[in-house]
């Protein structure tokens, strides 16, 4: 969560652009003041001491908590659905391959299930979709920490088919057209948080800040 904070701070203004295209210009700004609540809610909670019950739960129940009592737009509450389903599904000391499975499959079911969203529909769910596919195929003996970066690949992938899109749903949907080859930034809000389990993202890849493939010189 930490890490996911540092990432969407040093990706703020790459975030905003995109927004700006194709929606309220906000999303940057909401994700932001989200994660930066929500680590000063992690501080004031203290470490979960290692023999805790739920004790890999803890820190994402504090910040879906966060995210779906006090960030605006429409993204906040579906990522407060997202991190409350994965707080459920840790119930262990720690994040391992099957409760990331079950939490991004029940993530995935309580946005589609708000937000009436579909695979194709240019929202957060066409990068969270192909994560949980890619969570489905993965053998537990890998490690969180691989089935992640598994993850977090699909999830980008399924961000840079977004700019193809004709939104049908949220904002982006009232841009029509011209918000083809612009890719939906709650999806790439959904790429940032896997990403950054391994790591903290500094830049947007360039399949994403310029998904048009390119002609040769």
């Amino acid at each position: 969560m930490r890490r996911f904070a540092a990432s969407v701070r040093a990706t703020e203004t790459e975030l905003t652009a995109l927004d700006q295209r194709v929606g309220d210009g906000d999303f940057g700004t909401n994700l932001r003041s989200g994660l930066d609540a929500s680590v000063r809610a992690l501080d004031q909670a203290g470490p979960v001491p290692p023999a805790a019950a739920g004790r890999a739960g803890g820190p994402l129940r504090t910040v879906a908590t966060v995210f779906l009592d006090g960030v605006g737009g429409t993204s906040g509450p579906l990522f407060g659905l997202l991190l409350t389903e994965l707080a459920l599904a840790a119930v262990g000391p720690v994040l391992d391959v099957t409760a990331l499975r079950a939490g991004l499959t029940g993530g995935l079911a309580a946005v589609q299930r708000v937000g009436e969203a579909r695979p194709g529909d240019k929202t957060l769910v066409d990068a969270l979709y192909p994560a949980c596919e890619a969570l489905r195929v993965c053998p537990e003996q890998v490690g969180s920490r691989v089935a992640l970066a598994h993850a977090s690949r699909a999830a980008w992938e399924g961000v840079r088919l977004t700019a193809r899109l004709r939104a049908r749903r949220g904002r982006a949907s009232y841009v029509g057209e011209r918000g083809r080859g612009v890719p939906d930034p709650g999806a790439v809000g959904v790429g940032l948080l896997l990403s950054s389990a391994g790591g903290v993202v500094t830049a947007l890849p360039p399949s994403v800040t310029d998904p048009a493939p390119r002609r040769p010189d």
